[in-house]
């Protein structure tokens, strides 16, 4: 038996207790659809009585989910992952994550959109563009300034501070080349 199945005793219970829950709910519904005290529910058509019951348990379903959304946002909170939510549920992570798409937290974008580069006593900071590529603009250590090649882009963070790193490199003190110029692509 795995940990999140119930005994047949449990199950007893169980339904015991939402039986429990649902009758005063179903007579509340059936006494409003038909005007008759609810204590008088069961005596009205069996197909009336069980419609209302029905009714109830749709309910009863969407306050669950409802619970169920809330007790997978909890967890998320905690730290737990979408795959863990659905191993809890007997689905895929990609399920879990369907089921409950705002339950985990994603970690927010380091430094959206800028950060700074500081290699052989100079310095570049690496830009975002609002099109999501990235250039760099830099000073040397040697006071020579460059910036990435007119219309070169990079796809990503990693790939501009290579090419920042290589001209910061280049132009730090003590090495044979000072001059200014563009980092190659």
């Amino acid at each position: 038996m795995m940990a999140s199945e119930i005994t047949p005793e449990e199950q007893a219970e169980l339904d015991k207790a939402l039986y429990d829950a649902l009758n005063p709910l179903a007579s509340a519904i059936r006494s409003r659809q038909t005007g008759l005290p609810a204590d008088r529910m069961w005596e009205a058509n069996p197909v009336e009585v069980a419609l209302s019951v029905l009714a109830a348990w749709k309910v009863m379903d969407v306050q669950v989910r409802r619970l169920t959304g809330q007790a997978a946002a909890t967890a998320g909170s905690y730290g737990a992952s979408y795959e863990q939510l659905g191993a809890v549920w007997g689905i895929t992570r990609q399920g879990a994550r369907k089921k409950w798409p705002d339950a985990v937290s994603r970690p927010a974008p380091a430094a959206a959109g800028k950060s700074t580069l500081a290699l052989f006593g100079g310095t570049a900071e690496l830009v975002q563009s609002p099109s999501g590529n990235w250039g760099w603009a830099g000073q040397g250590a040697d006071g020579a300034s460059g910036t990435v090649a007119a219309g070169t882009r990079y796809a990503t963070a990693e790939e501009a501070a290579a090419h920042a790193g290589a001209f910061l490199k280049e132009h730090a003190l003590g090495t044979a080349a000072t001059s200014s110029r563009q980092c190659p692509q």
